[in-house]
């Protein structure tokens, strides 16, 4: 019988406990310059009460931007995913470890509470081929270990996705590769990215790995205006894992999810960024960067109503008329009185943890630069979840708020009637 998943009071005092273990060592943040020689991983948690930290810094590095985050309460580490590099972190910021030579896209993070790893979203789109990355935080004990050859990381291949990557949607006998700009890509799919394990979908029961497909922004095809998400049982995945090879990437994987669902949100840029389950509201949270096509509020947060049974309708928008399985948005924060959707003005692109007991860790991205040289800094801040527009709220900065405060009331939420929407810019960098 495979373990439930944790409940969140458990997590959040195995994350108090942490706190005081990684804190008691003394305070520190993550350099660019990384320790010598091996560092001792962080001890167990064990039973206590002190709150979990309002800041965790994942550091300053010579990489690419901070995609995601992932919080391993029973170790009492933080992950940072910087789009080619993956830094550990204790709860005082201190750098336990790293994996460097990830030349594809690392994305979203997420540790699966079965078996205690780190698993991440993993692209190679030059192969055309999408993997999860499984990282064994046992062996992430020092610094630029190499994810090719240092065995920290085995991969997983996902066909389905590769599958619907290089769709020849328009049958001229050519795919055309990674540009928005075309026809090509089933449902506009650009790859994968968020990520977030959880309880399957429609109350079947069972831990499963939910992942998101990034897709593209383009304003002219009909077919590119939902969510896409994958669950899978990883439950047999050893027998998939294989070492990745840049030079002679693997296909080693399940033929097919165990399930496809759809959430329509309009179309975005890049699709879902960070995906993340809560188990404190059993809903799951969707971080975009906004969409620029015109019709839709483009919202920058959707929340998936974990208690709405799926749904099969009509997939709107496909070429062939398609029935998929539908998941329901929850009406909170805004509410689009002409397409029905609903959502929030709101952070979580470059990370996102919820902690469970009504706080989540949101990333904060930036750059420093010094001597010529600019590096990329991530840090998880907590806030809490109040509900509203802009729903959270900074650990500390103003007394929090249990329940949104609608600007006009309609179930509960504010009612967003744009007389004329402003085309959304893109994000500032790409993925």
């Amino acid at each position: 019988m495979r373990p439930r998943l944790p409940s969140r009071p458990g997590l959040t005092a195995l994350l108090a406990a942490a706190t005081v273990t990684a804190l008691s060592a003394g305070h520190g943040t993550a350099h660019a310059r990384a320790p010598a020689g091996p560092v001792p991983a962080a001890a167990p948690a064990a039973a206590g009460f002190s709150p979990p930290p309002a800041v965790i810094d994942g550091g300053a590095w010579r990489s690419g931007h901070l995609q995601g985050m992932a919080l391993d309460p029973i170790r009492g580490v933080m992950y940072f995913s910087f789009t080619n590099l993956l830094v550990k972190t204790d709860l005082a910021g201190r750098p336990l470890g790293s994996v460097t030579g990830l030349t594809g896209h690392l994305g979203d993070l997420d540790v699966n509470p079965d078996d205690g790893r780190l698993y991440g979203s993993l692209e190679y789109k030059s192969a055309e081929a999408f993997y999860i990355a499984v990282f064994d935080p046992d062996r992430m004990t020092r610094m630029n270990l190499d994810a090719q050859t240092s065995g920290v990381m085995t991969t997983v291949h996902l066909r389905q996705v590769a599958d619907d990557y290089t769709a020849d949607m328009d049958g001229d006998g050519v795919f055309d590769g990674d540009t928005g700009d075309t026809p090509d890509h089933r449902y506009g799919t650009s790859g994968i990215d968020g990520l977030s394990f959880g309880p399957a979908f429609g109350g079947r029961g069972g831990n499963r790995l939910t992942v998101a497909y990034g897709v593209y922004s383009n304003t002219t095809r009909q077919d590119n205006d939902h969510q896409v998400l994958l669950q899978y049982d990883v439950g047999d995945w050893g027998r998939y894992e294989r070492p990745f090879s840049e030079d002679d990437p693997h296909r080693t994987g399940p033929a097919s999810s165990d399930g496809r669902f759809f959430v329509y949100t309009g179309n975005t840029t890049y699709g879902v960024q960070n995906l993340a389950w809560d188990p404190a509201s059993g809903d799951w949270l969707m971080a975009v960067y906004r969409g620029r096509k015109p019709g839709f509020p483009h919202y920058t947060l959707y929340v998936v109503d974990g208690s709405a049974p799926v749904r099969l309708a009509p997939v709107r928008g496909q070429p062939v008329p398609q029935l998929g399985h539908h998941l329901t948005l929850r009406r909170s924060g805004l509410f689009d009185l002409p397409t029905g959707i609903s959502g929030h003005r709101a952070a979580g692109q470059y990370g996102l943890v919820p902690v469970g007991d009504g706080t989540h860790y949101v990333a904060e991205a930036g750059t420093v630069s010094s001597g010529g040289v600019t590096r990329r800094t991530g840090r998880a801040v907590l806030h809490h979840w109040t509900g509203a527009v802009n729903p959270f709220e900074r650990v500390g900065r103003a007394v929090p708020r249990t329940k949104p405060v609608p600007r006009v009331p309609q179930g509960g939420v504010s009612v967003h009637r744009p007389a004329a929407r402003a085309a959304a810019g893109s994000p500032r960098e790409r993925r």
